[in-house]
């Protein structure tokens, strides 16, 4: 990263981004994530410290572990997917991706998942330039 952020600037800037986002460290286990009382995935605070198997549905538990075996053997550096929360014109398209942290050596540090509702940016048409009003 070029420049200096400082801690307030870099958590107001983790809470803005438009992604909720989880961080796991190099043995699975959970560091942090962002927008705690807005997540489409909730999760208790408990979680912190825990490994990620004890945080994903019991159905998805193997893929994750996959994907993240993978980038720690180098095999992979991220992974897309998407999935349809409920239904009709209730219902929400989410993407969540996954990235592997890696040092500036290349050495495995953890993950990133992020998570975003995209069900309004697939309805965006034309362009729409700066400051044109909604």
């Amino acid at each position: 990263m070029i420049g200096n952020l400082s801690g307030d600037v870099l958590e107001a800037m983790m809470e803005t981004l438009p992604v909720e986002f989880s961080v796991v460290d190099e043995n699975d286990n959970v560091l942090a994530w962002n927008k705690h009382d807005t997540r489409i995935f909730k999760r208790p605070e408990v979680v912190v410290g825990r490994n990620v198997r004890d945080c994903h549905p019991q159905k998805s538990v193997d893929n994750v572990l996959t994907i993240l075996t993978e980038m720690k053997e180098g095999k992979r550096e991220k992974a897309r997917f998407w999935i349809d929360l409920g239904e009709g014109d209730a219902g929400r398209k989410v993407m969540i991706e996954y990235y592997a942290l890696r040092s500036p050596a290349g050495k495995y540090l953890g993950c990133l998942e992020a998570s975003q509702d995209i069900t309004d940016i697939r309805k965006i048409e034309g362009q729409k330039r700066i400051l044109e009003q909604e």
